[in-house]
């Protein structure tokens, strides 16, 4: 063909890259659960004090498996994108790096691929994988760390290898997708593998667009010197001059145009574009090295930031035509730094899309959360948050995992992943060293999971009301005079995203005192921030909790921890139910019975998720917590509720009041468990006995 003829003519460098296989292993993150069945009720975050609101470790606490001890992965089936993964993945006897691959490209977020990364071991997996699908695993986000060395030598073996099989105008191309989708510390990795090889010059140094890309991001060409002439040299320069002789075959040409348009059609859609204009012009014999790719590129998709790639590996969520139009279409409305910061921080919502019927909604969802993003960090902020997830697969991680909280945190941290993880950690218990400074209201929002900005209002007013703490007095006056301003915050609020939250709940209450509508005082500043917190870390463990109670169901029935009860569990979350002496309350679970009915009401139960702090209490003390806790449970979400979602009355049999079978109430354990087991036991029974009805679990 005119391209492979053309090809022929550029000059022929480089050689294969010996990869050091690595073949650590990875760990068993069986959850531990203790339990005690006490029928009762349970007592939703929403009816305790600040100090109830305290929940399981956030999202960005959730590492990879310690891959120096061996093991498995969460039990329950992985699914990635709206798509359980073939309980036979990944078989590794098979060879088949397609099939290997291919249940990452359905994750619709970085935060879905992290998530899936905890179900396999991951340096075995990216061993088993060719040079090119490891490429296009490393292109869908952060690599586990007990991985990451394997790819980025996979990463530099393939620049060589697509030097010599495809040459350099179209190598380069391949080039850039690399680096785009690469962190500054694993391109670092990559040039210092191709140096010590003596490959660096004769690949990369030979392409003017990638020497530019490199300058751009702070690595010079220069300060990676090849290492000196060896003598194995030669003999690898004559393996590949008789590589050179057979490529030249017919037989030869048309298999690598063959594996290059396969190859092609992978790619996001500004590098498809730029190799066909390469194409183009060697076919026309109108090239130079380096121009047709910068050419080819436009403006705003040149340096196209990581997690692109989400926009058009959408296998299963959309034709690619959709595809294309969202990368264009994203590119066009998005400063490359928004769509980034959008692209890591918005994990749950995008998880929230990844139904095939909502392909189109992840670009206007994308589109929100940058606009979210830009009003809290400005543009300035957002350029150097993108910087931030640029400069190391750990920022990145980090970010995809914890959510608009944890990109807060990284940017008032300035890039440094450890310093955001320790202020992170001032929203935990115990933590010392001042309140979390993470976080806003709208950062709680979950649409897909039923949690709408309705349901996190009232249940952070219900979190409020019960909160403990210094409070202003209620004197209209007083408070006037106390009146909080966003354009001044008091010394340490400086850039916190939720003094503002703060400024509109103060002034939310004094319009209320105005009224005569409200019975205490607000919070102060410092204790209001803490309770957030507690509460943004409380929906937090529920998320964690949930996806437990979603493996669970998916079990056989009698395999099953929590629901094997039901034949068919429907798990539903933050549904509205109500008593006459309770009024309107948000179930964190509720669970009923699908599957065909005898005569009768179906089985319905209500879970309860409670992060207290019970390490300080023993005997009597922790007796009487957990019994008062055991009760509230029992009044709010138990013995017959009024379930206000109508999507659930036909399973109701059209009567929206239900008897409710069990209630569980899950304490955090790790922690936040009373030190003393025996207390923990003799606590638990007597509750059982004083509370029948209730199962109280530590989780």
């Amino acid at each position: 063909m005119t391209s492979t003829r053309a090809e022929a003519l550029a000059p022929r460098w480089a050689v294969l890259l010996l990869a050091v296989l690595l073949t650590p292993g990875c760990v068993t993150l069986a959850p531990r659960t203790l339990s005690l069945q006490t029928p009762a009720s349970l007592a939703s975050t929403e009816t305790g004090g600040s100090e109830r609101l305290h929940r399981q470790r956030g999202a960005w606490e959730l590492g990879p498996p310690d891959a120096a001890s061996g093991g498995t992965a969460t039990p329950g089936p992985a699914t990635c994108g709206g798509r359980t993964v073939s309980p036979g993945w990944p078989d590794f006897s098979s060879g088949d790096a397609k099939a290997l691959l291919a249940p990452f490209l359905t994750c619709t977020s970085p935060a879905e691929y992290v998530a899936l990364q905890q179900r396999v071991d991951m340096p075995r997996l990216v061993e088993a994988l060719d040079d090119w699908h490891a490429v296009r695993l490393g292109a869908l986000g952060p690599v586990r760390e007990d991985a990451a060395p394997l790819l980025q030598r996979q990463r530099a073996s393939f620049l060589v290898t697509a030097t010599e099989r495809y040459g350099l105008a179209y190598a380069e191309v391949f080039a850039l997708f690399v680096l785009h989708s690469a962190h500054d510390d694993e391109v670092d990795e990559v040039l210092r593998l191709l140096a010590r090889g003596k490959q660096l010059g004769q690949t990369l140094g030979l392409m003017p667009s990638v020497r530019e890309e490199l300058e751009r991001r702070g690595m010079s060409l220069p300060a990676y010197p090849d290492r000196a002439e060896q003598s194995d040299d030669v003999l690898r320069g004559l393996g590949r001059a008789a590589r050179d002789v057979l490529s030249t075959s017919p037989g030869s040409d048309g298999a690598r145009y063959t594996e290059l348009s396969a190859r092609r059609a992978q790619l996001p859609p500004p590098y498809q574009h730029a190799l066909h204009e390469v194409e183009r012009a060697l076919a026309l014999r109108h090239f130079s090295a380096g121009s047709v790719v910068v050419g080819s590129f436009d403006a705003v998709t040149f340096g196209v930031p990581l997690g692109f790639y989400y926009l058009v590996a959408s296998t299963g969520h959309g034709t690619y035509a959709l595809s294309q139009g969202q990368y264009e279409q994203a590119t066009r409305e998005l400063a490359p730094a928004v769509l980034l910061g959008a692209l890591y921080a918005g994990g749950k919502g995008l998880r929230a899309l990844s139904q095939a019927r909502a392909a189109e909604l992840r670009l206007p969802a994308l589109q929100e959360l940058g606009r979210q993003l830009e009003a809290r960090l400005g543009v300035d902020g957002l350029r150097e948050l993108a910087r931030d997830l640029r400069a190391s697969r750990e920022a990145g991680r980090f970010v995809a995992v914890g959510g608009v909280d944890a990109a807060l945190a990284l940017r008032e941290a300035r890039g440094d992943v450890a310093r955001a993880q320790a202020l992170i950690s001032r929203s935990r218990p115990g933590a010392t060293g001042g309140p979390s400074r993470l976080g806003g209201l709208v950062s709680l929002v979950d649409e897909g999971a039923g949690l709408t900005r309705e349901v996190v209002e009232a249940r952070l007013a219900l979190a409020e009301l019960e909160a403990t703490g210094p409070r202003l007095p209620r004197d209209v006056a007083v408070l006037e005079k106390q009146r909080p301003a966003v354009d001044a915050p008091p010394p340490g609020a400086e850039g916190n995203p939720r003094w503002s939250e703060y400024v509109a709940y103060y002034e939310k209450r004094l319009g209320e005192f105005e009224q005569g509508k409200t019975a205490q005082g607000p919070l102060r500043w410092a204790p209001y921030e803490l309770m957030r917190g507690w509460f943004a870390r409380g929906l937090a463990f529920e998320r964690l909790m949930v996806a437990l109670l979603e493996a669970d169901a998916a079990l056989p029935r009698a395999q099953r921890r929590f629901l094997g009860a039901f034949a068919r569990p429907r798990i539903e979350r933050y549904v509205g139910v109500k008593k006459p002496e309770s009024g309107l309350r948000y179930a964190d679970v509720l669970v009923i019975e699908e599957g065909e009915l005898a005569e009768g009401p179906p089985r319905v139960e209500t879970f309860s998720f409670k992060s207290r702090d019970l390490s300080g209490l023993q005997g009597p003390a922790l007796k009487a917590q957990m019994k008062a806790d055991a009760r509230e449970a029992l009044g709010y979400y138990g013995e017959t509720l009024d379930i206000r979602r109508p999507s659930l009355l036909p399973l109701l049999r059209k009567h929206s009041r239900a008897p409710i079978s069990k209630v569980r109430l899950v304490y955090e354990g790790g922690p936040l468990m009373p030190k003393n087991m025996d207390d923990v036991t003799s606590a638990m029974r007597a509750t059982g006995q004083e509370v029948p009805g209730v199962e109280v679990l530590f989780q």
